[in-house]
């Protein structure tokens, strides 16, 4: 009999009780907003800041609504304005290319490799038509940070990290987030902390990171910051720095505190599921696994493959045949973007010149979540349903281009 997946990928684990009941707290005293606290006590806000700043060895760091706010104010705190270019990578999800556009500013796509990070040479070819680099590290895939900051250096590129899919993660021992001037993660709900929406921004740069302060909306409550910049530092900035209002309030501080405190051993549970992913996929015809270098210590929240050169109706037969059997892909090489899986060719706003090394692995890379609702019998089962559908396909001889 055939095998059928049950779970669902798309539900998350339950926020975790210490999280529920500090959010009650928050609730039944009603200071949600990030300023508004009795006397002598620390907002939840600040609090977690010092705290994530703590855990990534950051001197700075802010929270606020989104990631995609955390990316748009840092490239603001750069300086970035209308009509600059901003490199970024082709392989990554809309609030990206979209954070660069809500400044005024254009992005300029480097292309992917086939181990889904940005690629070095395309990079080096780009580097001088823009001053600052926004890198993603897609689907939590970390490039050598070694080679691109010192291409950075040569350059002259100021880098802003996007590390939506890599908090927990790091390149030979050093944490995502802190090769740059800034570091920005999201806590949206499918990411390694959730709290239905919200950011944080990293920084070692105290005048970078009093702007951003400022961006967010302080009022001049710079002060109420804990890991943040001494007052001195705001004394000329605070008054030419625009209010561009994006805070994180209290509740979902309170939420995410608990999470933070426990995210290591979270982020073990989602590299198991990983690890099942891997070795039931292991050797599977006409299926390319993602090398995953020894320095990158990663964080697999989600799990990608490549079906190189396949055509386009036998992949989407792929997908189709694993839906049947309860096994949800996502595709980034259909025409149409679809949900999340847009490309650099579909954000028009953005125009770009084909990249046909890029666009050849774009065509081939096939997506799954890997909630931590599943366990890795879960995950070795998705991997026999996606091993017997691929196989099936290519035995039948219609992959190829």
């Amino acid at each position: 009999m055939e095998e059928v997946f049950k779970g669902s990928f798309t539900q998350q684990e339950p926020i975790p009780e210490a999280g529920i009941e500090a959010a009650l707290a928050v609730l039944r005293h009603g200071r949600l907003h990030r300023y508004n606290v009795a006397e002598g006590e620390v907002a939840e806000t600040a609090l977690l800041e010092e705290e994530f700043a703590a855990s990534v060895g950051a001197a700075y760091c802010l929270a606020v609504a989104s990631g995609g706010y955390a990316l748009a104010t840092a490239l603001r705190a750069c300086g970035v304005g209308p009509g600059d270019k901003v490199l970024t990578n082709a392989f990554t999800l809309a609030p990206v290319p979209g954070a660069i556009a809500s400044v005024g500013a254009v992005p300029v796509f480097v292309g992917v490799t086939e181990g889904l990070v940005i690629d070095l040479d395309d990079l080096a070819a780009k580097a001088g038509q823009a001053d600052v680099l926004m890198l993603s590290h897609m689907r939590g895939h970390v490039c050598d940070m070694e080679a691109l900051t010192a291409l950075c250096a040569a350059h002259g590129l100021t880098l802003i990290e996007d590390c939506a899919h890599t908090m927990g993660a790091a390149w030979n021992g050093t944490p995502s987030g802190r090769w740059g001037k800034f570091g920005c993660y999201s806590t949206q709900t499918y990411k390694h902390m959730n709290s239905g929406e919200g950011g944080l921004l990293i920084s070692d740069d105290a005048e970078a990171m009093a702007r951003a302060i400022m961006l967010s909306g302080s009022y001049m409550l710079f002060d109420r910051h804990r890991a943040a910049p001494p007052p001195e530092t705001f004394a000329r900035i605070k008054y030419e720095t625009p209010n561009v209002s994006g805070r994180m309030d209290n509740l979902r501080a309170a939420i995410l505190r608990p999470q933070l405190a426990d995210l290591d051993r979270q982020c073990a549970r989602w590299n198991a599921l990983y690890a099942a992913m891997e070795d039931g996929l292991a050797d599977t015809p006409g299926l390319t696994r993602i090398d995953r270098p020894h320095a990158e210590q990663f964080v697999a929240s989600s799990y990608q493959f490549l079906l190189l050169d396949w055509s386009g109706p036998a992949i989407e037969e792929v997908l189709a045949r694993c839906a049947r059997r309860g096994v949800e892909l996502k595709w980034f090489g259909a025409d149409e973007p679809h949900g999340f899986t847009s490309r650099y060719d579909s954000w028009r706003y953005a125009p770009s010149d084909p990249m046909p090394a890029s666009d050849r692995v774009l065509r081939g890379i096939v997506d799954m979540r890997l909630p931590l609702t599943f366990s890795t019998d879960d995950c070795a089962q998705i991997a026999r349903i996606i091993r017997a559908e691929v196989g099936a396909v290519w035995q039948a001889g219609v992959a190829a281009q």
